[in-house]
């Protein structure tokens, strides 16, 4: 941004970049320009806004050029040049029968700078390594490159491989994919498609700007009109298989530590989506540890008695403080 020093986000804060001084209108044009192809350009100068990624020397950049103040700026997030695995990125080992399933709708929730693409990428990454199949990505930009091991990858990317997210589902399905991932369920016509595919026979992950599992459907149903949504309950209903909402925590000893809600849908769950209670969800999921889905509280909780985060800490991502507490109390928590 210009005529401030840049800052680099580290652990989730932002702090100034060493050995910089503010920045010129003139220097960021050319670091933008560099990075951008002709039509890219030609995109910024009408749009006034792109989303991009590129390659440097053993990372991957996804990056949003933008105007503020009628002056340029650029957002840049660094990618790993390789997909973390299960073990790294701490995940439950639930997570391991989603990339099981032939077919369904796993959802990955959670606010911006949240880990859900990097999630997104181990999974899929995972039935690359397992299965023969077809996985379509479709993405705004393509972020983590997957290399083909036992599975074809297809990674689309808007703009330069397909018009729109809508045309490129649209397609999708005489692509003979058996996965799909679209990068953002963004809007009533993304969401039909995605469902569509869902419901065709294929697995289908995507991600959504929610906070849990019941904001999540709810966010969904909304979309649609008022005498469309009893329709698309049942549809939900038929074709969800998981909702993982996520926080990444700052760790004791620095860095961050992924916490997770997980609905795992089952008769019980598939009953409330179709009878729009999902106010209901939150005690089923509280009631459900047995077969694998726990709630963010619990997770935090666990975090803090295994010693990875402090309770300070935790406390500023619980949502029921009671909860919370009282999972502390207990020490027994399985996830």
């Amino acid at each position: 941004m210009c005529g401030v020093v840049p800052k680099i986000r580290i652990n989730g804060d932002l702090v100034n970049a060493p050995n910089w001084a503010e920045v010129e209108d003139n220097l960021i044009i050319e670091m933008i320009d560099s990075l951008l192809t002709e039509e890219q350009k030609v995109t910024l100068k009408n749009n006034k806004e792109l989303d991009f990624s590129f390659d440097a020397i053993d990372a991957r950049f996804r990056a949003n050029a933008y105007w503020q103040k009628e002056t340029p700026a650029c957002a840049l997030r660094i990618i790993s040049s390789t997909i973390p695995t299960f073990e790294e990125l701490n995940l439950p080992i639930s997570f391991k029968d989603f990339i099981k399933q032939k077919q369904g709708l796993v959802l990955i929730t959670g606010p911006t700078g949240h880990g859900k693409s990097t999630t997104a990428a181990c999974l899929l990454d995972q039935i690359n390594m397992t299965r023969n199949d077809h996985i379509v990505t479709i993405e705004d930009p393509v972020e983590y490159l997957i290399k083909p091991k036992k599975s074809i990858i297809s990674q689309r990317e808007l703009g330069g491989d397909t018009r729109d997210f809508n045309a490129a589902l649209r397609s999708c399905l005489r692509q003979d994919p058996n996965v799909v991932f679209i990068g953002e369920m963004r809007d009533l016509e993304t969401i039909q498609l995605a469902l569509t595919i869902a419901e065709t026979g294929h697995l289908v992950f995507s991600s959504l700007h929610t906070n849990s599992a019941s904001q999540t459907i709810d966010r969904i149903i909304d979309v649609f009109p008022v005498g469309a949504k009893d329709q698309i309950r049942v549809q939900l209903a038929s074709v969800f298989s998981a909702i993982i909402s996520q926080r990444l925590v700052p760790a004791i000893g620095g860095g961050r530590v992924p916490a997770f809600e997980v609905l795992l849908v089952n008769s019980a769950v598939k009953n409330i989506i179709r009878e729009g209670k999902t106010f209901m969800l939150d005690n089923v999921i509280q009631t459900s540890a047995d077969v694998g889905m726990v709630t963010l509280d619990s997770y935090l909780a666990k975090l803090v008695l295994d010693g990875k985060v402090s309770e300070d800490v935790a406390k500023n991502f619980v949502v029921n403080m009671v909860d919370f507490q009282s999972k502390l109390r207990k020490n027994n928590i399985i996830i």
